[in-house]
């Protein structure tokens, strides 16, 4: 069995969840002493006493008093931070979380079984959605092994909201609906949405209670491509999601004024276990440079993104793939093994479907068609021009780094992780002649529902390294 699945048929996905422990609140002083700790490196000795003697300020004053409050806020909540964060990190923003938030990447497959090849984007799509639906079945079923780190249990509650899950645009706070539930806990949406040359598709994937198989994925999707490929274009509503969010958020209630059948049509894309992008773009891709893929996968067609939906998965023309996924719900590890599960699943049988041809009689997709007017075709051209205007200004590269790897680095008895760490910090300083601000996230997955944490890696021992590589006379 899949290692990231369950070993221990005892072990359900989700069955320690109410027996992690709170999120502890920091002790003062320690916290303080981390902070020093972070700016010392980019202060003079001046600046450093001044802000040391503010710091001591806070700590004797109006710190105590605000430390307090955060104890007696945790004595309510499992996780005092949680609210807070997804609010401020998040649901308030007002800019375009499509654009500045969303997180992606490239497809790994074009160093094994996929490389760039015309005419093989609806077969490969279709084999990679079945492996994906695979494991939000695993998920439905509770079958996904536990993360760990060493024996400690992590929490899993992020791995809820990878499917059935999408942001919605508020006035002045966006919120989060999801829809995902387990098998024991009742039903759960099944279907898919297709965005192809700005049209809405959608079909179910279990037919009979089955899942559907790869040929029965393909048949849906070449009958979405022949007719969108044979008819003039939809009117790509998903640029919209793209917008600054309180114009988005006007937008949408505006549409659900125009015909309230809109309302459904939205709920049926929000709904969705994840969405397919069909995008007409043929990125340049080489085992050693995933540029394109990861620019077009982070900022392509917008047509053909529905940027508020927690995963999109996106097949170019020429066979290659991407994720682009919202941030509120989840952060990047949850999406990584999900996608490393698929793309192990995808390698073992060497990148085809081994089963039966067989395709049953099922439903044809569904085509969901707004009611436009005037005014929403200006909003979507506005929302294409201010997109293309911004991203223009991305400068992105994403090459392989191919001469060693994490088992010379082990071999070495370096950590990988801090090896990268310092490779970073030199090249800064390499640069700059100066140590580079930047921080490292770390998790907190430990406790209930902990997300993400701060550390600082640039460390005066850091920089004391930096100067001595760049010393002809250190040995």
């Amino acid at each position: 069995m899949d290692k990231q699945v369950l070993e221990a048929a005892a072990e359900r996905t989700f069955q320690y969840q109410d027996s992690l422990p709170p999120l502890p609140v920091p002790a003062l002083e320690e916290s303080l002493k981390k902070y020093l700790d972070a700016v010392k490196p980019f202060l003079n000795q001046e600046e450093y006493l001044r802000t040391e003697h503010i710091v001591k300020n806070f700590e004797n004053g109006i710190g105590k008093e605000l430390h307090q409050k955060l104890l007696e806020r945790a004595k309510s909540r499992r996780n005092w931070l949680e609210e807070w964060w997804q609010n401020v990190a998040y649901l308030d923003l007002r800019i375009s979380t499509q654009i500045y938030y969303n997180i992606g990447g490239a497809g790994p497959y074009i160093e094994t079984y996929w490389p760039p090849k015309e005419g093989t984007q609806i077969e490969r799509a279709s084999v990679s959605i079945w492996h994906t639906l695979r494991y939000w079945d695993l998920l439905r079923t509770e079958k996904v092994a536990i993360d760990r780190s060493g024996n400690a249990v992590l929490d899993m509650s992020q791995y809820r909201k990878l499917f059935c899950t999408c942001k919605i645009p508020g006035v002045t706070r966006d919120s989060i609906c999801n829809y995902f539930k387990t098998e024991t806990e009742g039903e759960c949406p099944s279907h898919l949405v297709v965005l192809c040359r700005g049209r809405v598709f959608t079909f179910d994937a279990l037919h009979e209670g089955n899942m559907l198989t790869p040929p029965e994925i393909y048949r849906q999707l070449t009958y979405i491509q022949k007719r969108c490929y044979s008819e003039p274009d939809g009117p790509g509503l998903a640029a919209l999601t793209s917008e600054e969010r309180t114009k988005w958020a006007e937008m949408r209630e505006y549409l659900i004024d125009l015909d309230p059948k809109n309302l459904t049509l939205l709920e049926k894309i929000q709904q969705s276990v994840f969405v397919v992008c069909l995008d007409d773009a043929s990125p340049h891709a080489t085992p050693e440079d995933y540029s394109e893929i990861t620019r077009l996968g982070l900022t392509g067609d917008l047509t053909v993104r529905w940027g508020d939906k927690s995963y999109n998965s996106i097949f170019f023309s020429n066979g290659t793939c991407s994720a682009f996924c919202d941030h509120a719900p989840f952060d990047a590890m949850a999406l990584i093994v999900m996608l490393s599960h698929a793309e192990g699943k995808i390698s073992e049988n060497e990148g085809k479907w081994k089963g039966s041809d067989k395709v049953r009689d099922i439903p044809w997709p569904e085509e969901l068609v707004f009611t436009v007017d005037q005014k929403i075709m200006n909003g979507i051209e506005h929302a294409k021009e201010s997109y293309y205007q911004k991203v223009s200004d991305l400068q992105l590269v994403n090459y392989a780094f191919t001469s060693f790897g994490k088992a010379l680095i082990r071999k070495k008895k370096f950590h990988p992780d801090t090896f990268v760490q310092l490779a970073l910090q030199l090249a800064y300083y390499r640069c700059h002649r100066r140590p580079g601000c930047c921080y490292e996230t770390a998790m907190t997955r430990r406790f209930y529902h902990g997300r993400t944490e701060t550390m600082r890696s640039c460390t005066m021992e850091a920089v004391e390294w930096c100067r001595s590589m760049l010393d002809p006379s250190a040995t």
